[in-house]
């Protein structure tokens, strides 16, 4: 399998194996609907010779939205009408978009937000049985409006601690009922949405992306997550991506440095600090957050894993920078297709680079200002620095 060749699969064509793994870029009104600066930048990743795009987080509903974030939302037919210039324009390029869905759950700062079940890992109150049927619907609905979008395909949001994925976690489903207990019952709302939706959009690409695995203590162990990815390819999703991690894990969905500067720096409570105040705090911080080893390609032994269990295409996110590794991963088979997220920050042309030999390895430093910046403006690559004052 040639990396830059065109792949085509659950009926769609991209244009190579390298996807744009979704990022939460802020770039949307109060009402959920996308803006310019969010077409310019998935057009930028479309130029940049990207195989296909996965938007960044699309909410399912306004609650499903973190509290501080700007992410657009198809929760009302009248939002598709500014996702349809997104999609067309991407199309003109030949790139395939696919819309990641999510509702964000217990990780929520929001004061009504829910979860599976009330834990300490957060402060959000246990759903339900209406609420978990209402959340199916929600994503149903979703599903069909990013279709009619023109979308080539969703993302269900299964990882990093959201909604779905604290249904599927034991660490954080401690529900009795049939929406928690065994592997089959905790994923049973991914079977649910994916039942309801079809009716409403035939075979339309459906993806999942889920933990392949949890650092935390009583979370997702590689065995269940392996049992979690059979049960995807079972419900009919057509393809996986693995990834890991969630809020409580710190580091361990992105790692490289703990970007407690970046923090320091942005947050009003912490801005009139003494600078050797900020500086004593953030040596703190990066020795109390959890940082996993290793920071490259640190899902690749559980999407190995997956891949040799599973029919359906298997896509890996996680510390993949150099182009070697990419060739490896596909000519070994040990995933279908690779997705990157924070090399396109820094670099929308990576891809081209890549191809044309200008570049073997991502510019990125992993510094992960990027991650806190969203908190309070759009997505961009800060390289290391702090704004100014």
């Amino acid at each position: 399998m040639e990396i830059f060749q065109p792949v085509t699969f659950a009926k769609i064509t991209f244009k190579n194996r390298i996807l744009r793994s979704a990022t939460c870029e802020n770039m949307a009104d109060q009402s959920g609907r996308p803006t310019d600066d969010l077409l310019k930048k998935y057009e930028a990743l479309a130029k940049g010779g990207v195989g296909g795009i996965i938007t960044g987080e699309i909410g399912i509903s306004q609650s499903a939205k973190p509290l501080k974030s700007n992410i657009p939302t198809l929760d009302r037919d009248e939002n598709m009408q500014f996702f349809t210039p997104i999609t067309e324009k991407i199309h003109s390029y030949g790139t395939p978009i696919i819309a990641q869905l999510v509702h964000t759950g217990g990780q929520s700062e929001r004061e009504d937000a829910i979860a599976p079940s009330k834990i300490k890992d957060y402060k959000a109150r246990e759903m339900s049985k209406e609420e978990i049927e209402n959340v199916i619907e929600d994503f149903a609905q979703a599903i069909l409006r990013a279709k009619n979008s023109g979308f080539d395909g969703v993302e269900l949001h299964c990882a990093h601690g959201f909604l779905l994925s604290e249904f599927f976690s034991p660490r954080t489903n401690k529900r009795s009922d049939e929406w928690g207990g065994n592997t089959s019952n905790r994923t049973r709302i991914a079977h649910s949405i994916i039942q309801k939706a079809r009716k409403l959009v035939g075979d339309y690409p459906i993806f999942a992306k889920i933990n392949g695995f949890e650092t935390l203590k009583g979370g997702i162990d590689a065995l269940e997550g392996l049992e979690i990815a059979k049960k995807m390819e079972e419900y009919g999703f057509d393809a996986i991506e693995v990834s890991n991690g969630m809020l409580k894990a710190g580091m361990a969905t992105i790692r490289g440095n703990v970007p407690a500067e970046m923090l320091l720096a942005i947050e009003p409570k912490f801005k009139k600090l003494p600078n050797f105040l900020k500086i004593l705090i953030a040596k703190l911080a990066k020795l109390a957050i959890p940082t996993p080893k290793p920071i490259q390609n640190y899902n690749l032994e559980s999407a190995k894993t997956i891949k040799q269990q599973v029919k359906i295409p298997v896509i890996v996110v996680g510390g993949i920078t150099e182009i070697g590794t990419m060739k490896e991963i596909v000519s070994k088979q040990w995933a279908d297709m690779i997705s990157l997220a924070r090399p396109f920050i820094i670099e929308p042309n990576f891809v081209n680079k890549l191809q044309e030999g200008k570049s073997v390895k991502s510019r990125c430093i992993q510094c992960n200002f990027c991650v806190i910046g969203i908190k309070s403006e759009s997505l961009k690559c800060y390289y290391g620095k702090t704004p100014r004052k």
